[in-house]
């Protein structure tokens, strides 16, 4: 009996996503470079399974049920395309290649149409959850050429985190959707990760709690709307000590690393014109942590002022509070607006409920708060921005004073927090009606000559003024908006 499968990579995630294969009762045929990894596989975590282990591709190929479905779990980028290269002779007609890597969205379009012209289909899929999510149901988000997806859905449901029994995985979009969604995914993974730090340091340097404590009010947290996969994990962090008895997290250096991908979602935003600002200052935040040395000669050179907090530490816990999970909506509101000007501009047909969905579970960004989304989603489709759905919207007022407050304790205590005070930043200015782009772009015309628009006349009509008297009529462009 051939396999159902290939998979091609057996690093962590390649040998968590084949063993949960084989408990949903598919078999798997493996394939790694090193082909060592293969035998050890088989001999440890494999052991007493239907894996099928071989030791080159065309044995990979050979072993396979036609059509045959390979998936690639390497590095992204050139060793995505040199695995492609070599598989293109071996397959056939309606055979289907697998990247289900961390790969940039326009690489997923590329490889759509390069295998469409070899007669092959290509599913660029995010897969998030890490190693426990692959192991026991990730999120699983594909796009691609549409063609290939009846013939995975069977293994991707199965494989997939469910909720309420429904599978954390349907077809996204063509082409680099898939992977698209996965990058917004993880930008948002890094604004969420980035607002609980900020949270933690208000609470340790802000108001002086112990880790103890501010553990404590983290697990209360994850049992309310703040409920989520990472506030679950930040108190679970929290209580663990190290070999001395004393909290772990005291002894873990403050600089932390990126792979990308929020990078890449805060590029396109620049792109697309969206202002993506909390991710954005999110991944500033992590390059900043990643200048230790200079930091720490800042603060010998510029010493903070000493302030303490004198004031109701309970009110400011809840202010805190209020202040995460109204950054929180900012982000997603977002991201998901981002998603909103892709699928216009990549002629995408994105369904925002079904990404809630697949959030919901599996995820790093899983939380109960998604349900709420996709509620959103499912009343309005077209929903220009979640602040304007009635729940989010209500939920955004309630938590203003407290949020403003935390913003505040930051300021006076010096507490960075940069993306609680951008997402504030961004919401102030969202309901604004009139901002001052007026006194901008009247600064743009006077040394550039690149018009403006009047609020007395119909949009779409530019005018230009002689500002200094002898600049003359003659114009630049008009401005994009």
């Amino acid at each position: 009996m051939k396999a159902n499968i290939g998979l091609i990579g057996l690093a962590v995630m390649g040998q968590n996503l084949v063993l949960n294969m084989n408990d949903n009762g598919f078999k798997v045929a493996v394939y790694n470079r090193t082909t060592s990894k293969v035998d050890d596989f088989l001999e440890g975590p494999a052991k007493n399974t239907e894996v099928v282990g071989t030791h080159s591709l065309e044995e990979l190929v050979d072993s396979l049920e036609a059509p045959r479905k390979i998936m690639l779990m390497v590095k992204a980028g050139e060793v995505v395309d040199i695995y492609i290269e070599k598989l293109i002779p071996l397959l056939s007609s309606g055979d289907i290649i697998i990247d289900g890597g961390n790969s940039l969205y326009t690489d997923s379009n590329r490889r759509t149409d390069y295998l469409k012209e070899k007669d092959l289909l290509f599913i660029g899929t995010g897969v998030s959850g890490g190693e426990e999510g692959a192991r026991h149901g990730p999120s699983i988000m594909p796009g691609g050429n549409k063609d290939a997806w009846e013939a995975v859905k069977p293994i991707f449901q199965a494989i997939s985190a469910k909720v309420d029994g429904a599978p954390c995985c349907e077809w996204v979009g063509d082409n680099g959707g898939g992977h698209y969604v996965k990058m917004v995914h993880n930008g948002i993974e890094y604004g969420d990760m980035q607002l609980i730090c900020e949270a933690y340091q208000l609470m340790r340097e802000g108001l002086g709690l112990s880790v103890d404590e501010i553990q404590n009010i983290f697990a209360e947290w994850n049992n309310g709307v703040l409920d989520s996969y990472l506030v679950e994990i930040t108190a679970n962090i929290l209580a663990y000590k190290d070999e001395n008895g004393q909290p772990l997290i005291d002894c873990i250096m403050d600089t932390a690393g990126q792979k990308g991908t929020g990078k890449w979602t805060g590029i396109n935003a620049l792109d697309m014109g969206i202002p993506l600002t909390l991710i954005a200052e999110s991944v500033f935040a992590r390059c900043l942590s990643a200048q230790k040395d200079q930091r720490v000669k800042a603060a010998q050179h510029l010493p903070k002022l000493n302030q303490t907090f004198s004031g109701d530490k309970l009110a400011m816990i809840d202010a805190i509070h209020d202040a995460l999970y109204a950054s929180k909506i900012i982000s997603y509101a977002q991201g998901f607006q981002l998603m909103r000007e892709a699928a216009t501009e990549y002629d995408w047909t994105l369904n925002y409920g079904d990404i809630a969905l697949m959030w919901r579970g599996g995820c790093i960004i899983r939380s109960q708060f998604l349900s709420d989304i996709k509620k959103a989603y499912e009343k309005a489709p077209e929903l220009d921005n979640l602040l304007l759905a009635d729940f989010f919207s209500e939920a955004m007022i309630k938590a203003d004073t407290g949020w403003r407050k935390a913003v505040i304790l930051g300021i006076e205590l010096n507490v960075p927090t940069p993306a609680f005070s951008s997402a504030l930043a961004y919401f102030d200015g969202y309901r604004t009606a009139r901002l001052p782009a007026n006194l901008l772009q009247a600064q743009r015309d006077y040394f550039g000559a690149h018009t403006y628009e009047r609020t007395d006349k119909p949009r779409g009509e530019f005018f230009h003024t002689d500002w200094t008297g002898h600049g003359g009529d003659v114009s630049s462009s008009t401005y994009n908006v």
